[in-house]
């Protein structure tokens, strides 16, 4: 009789949603996380689908937005990640955030409450020889799985180091010299129209930070490791180090923003923070990842107008985070190909992004359900969010430059006879969502199949 089991590995975003989704479609689930017995260095609890840097999914605008797009494919193919997402939402203007602690106790419950879904509490040290797995063990992989997968691929995994922002209580904000808003007051609601708290920075205050922040004493590598920052997830004083305007124009750029203290007044520059739970007595520092020493970070981020008095429920901090070279080593059904009973899904990947790791795990999952009962699926279509990145990460990249990507509409097919340029940009992102839509709840009925017998 054919095993219906599938065994996950990793009780992250990418390995609930791989979960819920082949319980949801009939199979027996037994899922491997090894916390709380086996802790890591950004973890806190045990719960699945802790988030660990951000509490932020970023855009939900499926109109415009890649990632956004990829909220609707995952609602639509209904996700638990999303689902949950959407009951511990948080005001953040149009970007989708959520209570973390909330969210993550709501996965952790549905998960153990499921009747075809067993979790156990403990450590996979191996490549398994026998049975269907998936390892979505994410990007702090633990040294002996890794070891077992750099022994069973012949390569190095890469690596590169990710830094997480700080959090500050609400409490010990000046809201004299701060004020509540969105960018361009982003948002339907008031709340969302509110949802950070800015500070701004004169010119002076701008430049004796970023001197602090170069001076500042660093984390430092261990012997044979190098900084290979992922572009999007960059410490801050690593941007500061690019260049003293870099951090005007990325995290700290005020446009869009008035001072409500001094709406004469422009702000050279603006840190913003924004809700980080639902009582709102939390706040993470918004694009403020770091590797600055602990007594570092409180003397720098007190230089932050409105955080003189701070105090910090989290300071930041730097781990090696590492990832397959997946066009060399995945097949295009995301299956190791010297092992195609181990599937890979999340960050490991080389992904990058909550959502984009959640939803190689809903389809990583799709793809073993179908292979347990004997289907064969379809190609997800490129020109879909989902099928955009897996197609990027199983061949579409090139294996010498391989890094994580977040989804983008660079990995999509392009739209023919669409005006190119800035100029063209909101039709032609509306054609990609719009094109994208049809073809993803085309695959998912084309897929659609009778629940697994038991």
């Amino acid at each position: 009789m054919t095993d219906m089991t599938l065994n996950i590995v990793g009780g992250g975003l990418a390995g609930s949603e791989a979960a819920w989704q082949a319980a949801e479609a009939g199979c027996r689930v037994v899922l491997h996380e090894m916390r709380p017995a086996v802790g890591t260095f950004a973890h806190r609890t045990g719960d699945f689908a802790e988030m660990v840097c951000s509490n932020s999914f970023r855009s939900d605008d499926d109109e415009q937005n890649a990632v956004g797009l990829l909220h609707w494919e995952m609602r639509a193919a209904g996700g638990l990640i999303m689902e949950m997402a959407a009951r511990h939402r948080l005001p953040a203007g149009g970007a989708l955030a959520v209570d973390r602690d909330a969210f993550s106790a709501a996965i952790t419950e549905r998960l153990r409450a499921h009747p075809r879904i067993e979790t156990v509490a403990a450590e996979i040290k191996e490549l398994p020889r026998d049975g269907h797995w998936i390892i979505a063990t994410g990007p702090l992989t633990s040294g002996a799985l890794a070891e077992a997968i750099r022994a069973e691929t012949g390569a190095e995994a890469l690596a590169f180091f990710d830094a997480i922002a700080p959090i500050v209580y609400a409490d010990t904000i000046d809201m004299s010299v701060a004020w509540e808003q969105s960018r361009y007051d982003k948002g339907e609601t008031e709340a969302e129209q509110r949802a950070y708290i800015n500070c701004p920075m004169t010119r002076d205050d701008y430049e004796a930070f970023v001197d602090a922040l170069l001076a500042a004493d660093k984390t430092e590598f261990h012997e044979g490791e190098t900084a290979g920052y992922f572009d999007g997830c960059l410490p801050i004083e690593v941007m500061a180090e690019r260049g003293r305007e870099t951090l005007r124009h990325g995290p700290m750029k005020p446009r869009g923003l008035t001072n409500a203290h001094a709406p004469e007044v422009k702000p050279h520059a603006v840190v913003q923070l924004r809700r980080d739970n639902a009582l709102g007595t939390l706040y993470n520092i918004v694009g403020f990842q770091t590797k600055m020493k602990y007594g570092a970070q409180a003397e720098v981020f007190r230089m932050i107008p409105g955080l003189s008095e701070a105090k910090f429920a989290r300071l930041g901090g730097i781990h090696r985070n590492t990832f397959l070279n997946s066009p060399t080593l995945l097949d295009e059904q995301m299956r190791l190909k010297s092992r195609p009973n181990i599937r890979f899904a999340g960050q490991i990947t080389g992904v990058e992004g909550y959502v984009e790791s959640a939803a190689m795990g809903l389809l990583a999952a799709r793809l073993s359900v179908a292979e347990i009962t004997g289907r064969s699926l379809p190609p997800v279509p490129p020109t879909t969010a989902t099928g955009a990145l897996v197609t990027h990460i199983t061949g579409g990249a090139d294996a010498k430059t391989f890094q994580p990507m977040n989804v983008n509409f660079g990995l999509f097919p392009p739209v023919s006879g669409l005006k190119s340029g800035r100029r063209g940009r909101t039709d032609r992102y509306r054609a990609y969502t719009d094109r994208a839509k049809v073809d993803w709840q085309a695959w998912l009925a084309a897929t659609a199949a009778a629940p697994v017998p038991a």
